[in-house]
């Protein structure tokens, strides 16, 4: 009989080398992904997963925190922030940049900023974070390593990135939202970019995992499927705010 100490690592690692063997992922699959970066970004690629994986089954939970992947039992996460512990890697998947933005009604007769100091004269859609309770600050810079903080007015606090963007779409104020959060509503005219040659970098979107040599073969799946899908769609690049567009 295996102690259990080791009966876990030894089991984790017996079900993947199965599950290698027979070519074909299958078991469920648990992943944690930010609501608004997942549901946009990810959630939209699962029939094209699944329609590759059709044994797989997905467990996605949408949530804005860090999770514990191996206490708390997830294959996968999608995110920024995480603590690295023992056992876990992370793979860098895009940078994580913080623009401002705001609806064409909102900035209608007004006088456009030039730097992210005149941000301070705006109505402003801030975040309390939910780890710290605080207001969430940030400093901007540009390409030519200039930083100025953007010192939004507290007009309207929320804790949640999707109810910053739907309050900016209703016209309602000046947000500083990750690109990926408002890149539809960008490309579409819904959001305009203000100061578009700065940006707060927040650091990167990344996917984490174990960091068993032998991954489960579903793990594995997921991770080389969106590991493409940003190489091939160059999201990377597109989620770059220092690019200025």
């Amino acid at each position: 009989m295996l102690s259990i100490g080791g009966s876990l690592e030894a089991l984790q690692a017996a079900i993947a080398e199965v599950a290698a063997d027979t070519g074909e992922p299958a078991g469920t699959l648990k992943v944690s992904l930010p609501p608004t970066f997942g549901i946009t970004h990810i959630l939209s690629r699962l029939p094209a997963f699944l329609a590759r994986y059709p044994r797989v089954r997905p467990e996605w939970h949408f949530e804005n925190r860090p999770v514990d992947l191996i206490a708390e039992g997830y294959d996968a996460a999608i995110g920024g922030g995480f603590d690295l512990a023992p056992g876990v890697v992370s793979r860098a998947l895009a940078p994580a940049h913080i623009v401002a933005v705001a609806s064409p009604a909102y900035l209608r007769g007004r006088t456009p900023p030039v730097d992210p100091s005149d941000l301070a004269s705006f109505q402003g859609i801030v975040m309390r974070s939910l780890g710290t309770g605080r207001i969430r600050q940030w400093t901007m810079r540009d390409a030519a390593g200039a930083e100025l903080p953007a010192m939004l007015a507290e007009a309207i606090v929320v804790n949640d990135p999707a109810a910053m963007r739907k309050a900016a779409l209703l016209g309602l104020g000046v947000a500083l939202l990750a690109v990926p959060d408002v890149q539809p509503q960008l490309e579409s005219g819904q959001l305009v970019r203000l100061v578009s040659r700065w940006y707060a970098d927040a650091g990167s979107i990344s996917l984490y995992y174990a960091s068993r040599t032998l991954l489960p073969a579903k793990t594995r799946a997921f991770i080389d499927f969106i590991v493409e899908a940003f190489k091939r769609e160059r999201l990377a690049e597109r989620f770059a705010g220092s690019l200025g567009r």
